[in-house]
């Protein structure tokens, strides 16, 4: 199988790390209020070093089970967050989604707009069936994206998680190839295949 990555679509360039990224994924890996409702961060410097290191010797794999991706504007060339496709299962197919945006490009359609494009490369070039997610039950705005991909959910898991001192819900939302050929229009915004 070919690298399916980088990935354009109208704004953005979802793409492999490089080295030069450290401060934009610094800056939103180590803010409280991103990471709030994450199983992670914030991050000190160091650990975003070993995430970014991690990252660039996973990127030497191929082909490999999950692609992280970071999501660039294009219009400036700002790292605005990150993006991930995880084989989960290659007999039946089945995947997942994980993202982080920063907080200043919250609520501009761009994770939407990154989540469409990696779900049309899962289920139009890599023949997924099903594709999940998961957040915390409080994090509307992940499963808000979510709804607006077409996604469903399907459990809410209560208290599953003990993170950052506390018990949290989680919801699982998916979707499956016919529904996303159903309901989604042929291109996703995507400029190349």
């Amino acid at each position: 199988m070919n690298r399916w990555f980088p990935v354009e679509t109208n704004r953005l360039i979802l793409r492999e790390f490089r080295a030069n990224d450290e401060a934009a994924v610094h800056a939103y890996a180590s803010d409280a209020e991103v990471t709030r409702l994450m199983i992670w961060g914030p991050n000190t410097l160091e650990m975003t070093q070993t995430f970014l290191a991690s990252a660039l010797e996973e990127q030497e794999q191929w082909p490999r089970p999950f692609v992280s991706l970071l999501i660039e504007r294009k219009s400036d060339g700002r790292a605005i967050g990150s993006i991930g496709l995880r084989v989960r299962d290659e007999k039946y197919r089945t995947g997942d989604i994980g993202y982080v945006l920063a907080r200043a490009y919250w609520r501009q359609g761009y994770m939407t707009e990154a989540a469409r494009a990696i779900l049309d490369v899962a289920f139009r070039k890599l023949d997924f069936h099903r594709v999940w997610a998961t957040c915390e039950a409080r994090n509307r705005a992940s499963y808000g994206v979510m709804e607006k991909l077409g996604m469903r959910r399907e459990a809410h898991f209560r208290k599953d998680k003990f993170e950052k001192g506390e018990w949290r819900d989680t919801y699982l939302y998916a979707i499956l190839a016919e529904e996303w050929f159903a309901a989604a229009a042929p291109s996703h915004g995507l400029t190349k295949e």
